[in-house]
Parts: C-alpha cells; structure tokens; sequence
C-alpha cells in the first residue's frame, strides 16, 4: 500500500530549487506541456510571507512533487506537479489538500489579509488527466487562459506598422525604464490577477533571464519633451533552442489611451519584430473572456492553439 510522501515547507535552497526543475522537466516530458508556468519557476528562491513552498519527498528523500501557492492577491493561486512514475498513488491528492488548508490558513504567516481565501489551482494544458483529477476532488473550470498561435513569413518582416499619430515608438532601456514599466503595466492590468502585480524584482528577474532582449521590448509615448509617461508597450520572447517560435510576451494599454487603437498597432510591431529575428510562428496568451483583446488578435490571423485552465470550487471567487 503506498506510503504518503513527506512534505517540508521551508524556502527552497539552490539544490533544492534544482531537484524541482528537474521534477518540472520530468513531467513536461512525459505530457507534452510544461507543468509549472514561468512564474511560479522564478520564484523557486522566493522567501515571502505570501508564498508558500511544498516539496513533496519519496522514502529515499528525492523530490517527486511540488506545490507553490501565492496568497498575494485577492485569491489564492496554487500551482503543483507530481513526477509521472509517482503519480496514481495519493501525492497529488496531497498536495491538494495542503494548498486548500495553506489558502485557508497561511502555515508561517499570520499576516493581516492573508487568511481564508479561495484557492484557485492551475492545470497547464487542460489535459484529461487533470481535468479527471479536479472533477474527482470536486473542482470546476473557473478561468480559461487561451493560447493563440498564428505562422510568420516574409510578409510579417516586411510589414508596414500603422502611424501612431502624436506618439512615438522606441526600445526600452533596463534600469532608466524600470519603474516607468511597472506603473504603466500596474495601469493596464489593474485588474488582472497575475500581471498587475508585477513589481520591479519581478521585472529584472526577467532581465536576468538568458530569453531577455531589450530590442524586443517596445514603448509608446506621447511626443514631445522627454520624461513623458509611456502610455504602451509591447515585449516579446524567444527562447534560445531549436524553435523558432516567438511569443507575444505581453501587450499593455494604459486606460488613458484606451481607444486609440494602440492595441492593434502594437501586436504589429511585435509581430513585424518576431520576423525579423527569424521567428517562423507567434504565439501569445490571453484570457478567455477578453473579448476586445481576442478581436484584436483574431484580426491580426492568431487561431487557438491550446488552454490552460483554473479550477476553483464551486461557489469560490
């Protein structure tokens, strides 16, 4: 009869930040889709209040899952992976359960604001296998994040991007635009539950990766003097490796240029700049019930590709 797995709770060390990347790969193998989102992995070498840190560990001390939940917004976010030769034998459901009392009542913080949340649980991929693990434990889809693919070819890098009429376009410049980009973005998703969080940490985390080109990050401002607010941007991703397919990292508005159709100027911009590096295929994210962002994209030729998924129980925010 199997055995439950051991579970620590402190702050990952680098080795065992390592042993759950590995874990992650493991599984990312095994079911075609990445099991953690990029967030989450930046955060392995986070200690916070608001984040919590599970390794689950086998008889032999070697990580076979792990679980990450984020009660820094109005809900809480879990994310977890089990290792494919150790699933079917109770982890998960661990695991689960140690996010949902985690959500309810934080085990190392007591901070205000911090305690019986809803938790919300990711599943990258929607995979059948996840989707039968939540309806067995009671969970429903609570939020869709679409994944949008269209192909490039030389007609994308010989693009005309539209004039942006009293604005102008440039890259953006690590360190001087730093905390410009977090209140813009802060702006434009005020009220999106992952992405209006980003702080400045969080920004050069992100230029710390090896994926990061400041010449693939592109700000709008009002013309005139300099110092201006960006009222926009555009950043794009491409993953060193075989692939050539570029991401669409995100776009951002600020609502008082809402309506100037920057949106649509700026997905060209990224999608012109994609080309140009060689990218063959564009993909992006967006949620499910963004109605004016998904016109937009369906415009510019992006088809559903995929969808990850979040599943809450009924009734929970």
């Amino acid at each position: 009869m199997p055995t439950s797995p051991a579970l620590s709770f402190e702050p990952l060390d680098p080795a065992a930040q390592d042993a759950v990347r590995a874990l992650a790969a493991a599984a990312a193998e095994h079911d075609g889709v990445a099991p953690l989102s990029e967030q989450p992995l930046l955060r392995l070498g986070t200690d916070a209040d608001w984040l919590t840190h599970v390794v689950a560990r086998d008889e032999h001390g070697a990580a076979i899952g792990y679980l990450q939940v984020d009660r820094g917004g109005e809900v809480a976010g879990a994310e977890f992976v089990v290792h494919p030769e150790h699933r079917r034998r109770g982890t998960g459901s661990v695991l689960l359960r140690t996010a949902e009392r985690d959500a309810r009542l934080p085990m190392f913080s007591g901070a205000p604001g911090q305690r019986g949340k809803p938790l919300r649980v990711w599943a990258h991929g929607d995979l059948p296998a996840a989707r039968g693990f939540a309806t067995a434990h009671g969970y429903e889809v609570a939020r869709e994040l679409l994944v949008l693919g269209r192909p490039l070819g030389p007609d994308d890098a010989a693009r005309d991007v539209p004039a942006l009429s009293g604005l102008t376009l440039r890259t953006f410049r690590p360190g001087a635009d730093d905390e410009a980009w977090v209140r813009l973005n802060a702006r434009a998703f005020a009220d999106h539950p992952e992405q209006g969080r980003l702080t400045v940490d969080d920004l050069r985390d992100r230029q710390r990766e090896p994926w990061f080109d400041a010449e693939g990050f592109f700000l709008v401002e009002q013309a005139g003097p300099d110092g201006d607010e960006p009222l926009g941007y555009l950043w794009t991703k491409v993953e060193d490796g075989e692939s050539r397919t570029g991401e669409i990292y995100a776009v951002g508005v600020s609502p008082d240029a809402q309506g100037r159709g920057l949106g649509r100027v700026l997905t060209a911009v990224g999608l012109r700049h994609l080309a140009r590096v060689g990218c063959d295929r564009a993909v992006l994210y967006v949620d499910g019930d963004n109605a004016p962002a998904l016109a937009t994209y369906a415009s510019a030729g992006f088809e559903r590709a995929a969808t990850d998924v979040q599943y809450a129980r009924p009734g929970a925010a």
